[in-house]
């Protein structure tokens, strides 16, 4: 340790190291159940690239693990601490370097808060789509370890599509530049993508060029009432075929909408089986909307309300961000899923994780990006009930394999990380793990990046 610490404040500044055991403590590991957490012997808040390379290579050169964390909002456990690591905080690192409307691009350093990024390029006029639910929290380089999405994905896509290029640091301590800044460029294999997701197992991202988008008009919200959830699955198949693009397609079952109320009391209607949020960004939003309208009441919503002005769109939208906070609330503790669907199998999805609920007698909250089959079932249980946090386990796990079973995949934009090791194993199969582990060899062959995340 004392070799460590040494070696660290040879190339850092005294007040990006802490080493005090309950300050590091808080920054042992994120917010995800069911994971462990180790001790890390050090927690660094480097302000440079070089401070970042430096720590890097006195890790190579000690042979000491190294986290890498963004605000910690990360669901499966990927930022946790490892005993004895180097924790890598970049949340100083939380500059935007460059906006240029021109090229309309974005350049920033991986601590800037991702609502902090979409206020400023507003500002121009631009647009940076993704937007998860903690967008007021969550950073830049915590969005790009874990390819996050958001609501905004069914018309905008998700993070992948934004990031152009990437500066980082190697396990090494080298600086690799991967990408462009030009709307085209196919030179070489895409490095950039393959750190896109990669959970800070490759490499320390410090630097990302982002593809921005003019600013589209102010969307217009409408809200469909379901009798059940079938019904309004069956409305988002609807709106799907007919070749709609919303800006925004969101669903939220009974017991999400009742735990934003209760929380909130934002009046939303506890009658309802099926909450379903539909937004267009459009020239004439509300023609698309009646549009939307007819197929809800032709799926069997039993009540249809389009937003009449922008601050009541804001408020429907804000109930959805606030879902899983919301649900949060039901029992001490909750496991937050993230299995993605083909749309045609939401109803099927959503019919199985109600008969999982019941089989395991749980609370278990349903918030869906309807628009791209992403479906978040809560898990809510009580965390000192040692019964109900084994039931709790053993329905997330069932969830998955039913999603995998409707032809999905274990994870939308959350990310694997310790949560779902073993399901990633299941889904890509011995091949695709062989040919991730030689990637991961080539990029960090000591195995200091994020140990025992991913695979």
């Amino acid at each position: 340790m004392d070799g460590l610490l040494e070696q660290l404040r040879a190339g850092l500044p005294a007040e990006s190291l802490i080493t005090d055991s309950d300050v590091t403590a808080s920054y042992a590991h994120d917010m995800a159940s069911f994971c462990e957490a180790g001790t890390p012997a050090v927690v660094v808040l480097p302000r440079t690239v070089e401070q970042v390379q430096h720590v890097m290579r006195t890790a190579t050169a000690l042979r000491v693990p190294v986290v890498p964390q963004g605000a910690r909002t990360g669901l499966s456990g990927a930022a946790n601490a490892s005993d004895g690591c180097i924790v890598l905080s970049l949340v100083k690192m939380d500059r935007i370097l460059e906006i240029s409307p021109v090229d309309r691009i974005a350049v920033v350093e991986p601590g800037v808060v991702n609502a902090v990024l979409s206020r400023a390029v507003n500002e121009h006029g631009l647009y940076y789509p993704p937007d998860p639910s903690s967008w007021e929290m969550c950073t830049i380089g915590g969005n790009i370890g874990t390819a996050s999405g958001g609501l905004c994905c069914v018309k905008y896509g998700v993070t992948a599509e934004y990031v152009l290029g990437l500066e980082v640091v190697l396990a090494d301590g080298r600086l690799l530049t991967t990408g462009r800044r030009t709307a085209k460029g196919v030179a070489g294999y895409d490095l950039t993508r393959l750190f896109v997701g990669s959970e800070g197992s490759l490499g320390i991202v410090v630097k990302a060029v982002l593809a921005l988008k003019p600013r589209p008009p102010q969307q217009l919200v409408l809200a469909a009432e379901f009798p059940s959830a079938a019904s309004a699955c069956d409305a988002i198949c609807r709106i799907m075929e007919r070749g709609h693009t919303p800006s925004l397609l969101e669903l939220m079952d009974r017991t999400t909408v009742r735990a934003v109320n209760k929380m909130a009391g934002m009046g939303l209607p506890d009658t309802t089986e099926a909450l379903l949020l539909a937004a267009f960004d459009t020239p004439d939003p509300s023609a698309d909307l009646a549009a939307v309208a007819e197929l809800c009441t032709a799926a069997g919503a039993t009540d249809v309300v389009p937003a009449e002005d922008a601050a009541e769109s804001e408020m429907l939208l804000q109930a959805r961000r606030m879902s899983l906070t919301a649900l949060e609330t039901v029992k001490s503790a909750t496991m937050i899923d993230d299995v993605c669907v083909p749309r045609s199998k939401l109803g099927a999805m959503l019919e199985g994780t109600a008969a999982v609920a019941e089989k395991y007698d749980l609370t278990i909250g349903v918030c869906v990006h309807a628009g791209d089959g992403n479906t978040h079932p809560v898990v809510c249980f009580d965390h000192t009930d040692a019964d109900e946090s084994r039931r709790a386990r053993e329905s997330f796990d069932e969830i998955m394999a039913l999603g995998l079973e409707l032809g999905g995949t274990i994870t939308g934009e959350h990310g694997v990380g310790l949560l779902k090791k073993e399901w990633l194993a299941r889904e890509l199969g011995e091949v695709s793990v062989e040919l991730h582990r030689g990637i991961k060899q080539a990029f960090d062959p000591l195995g200091l990046l994020n140990p025992g995340k991913v695979f």
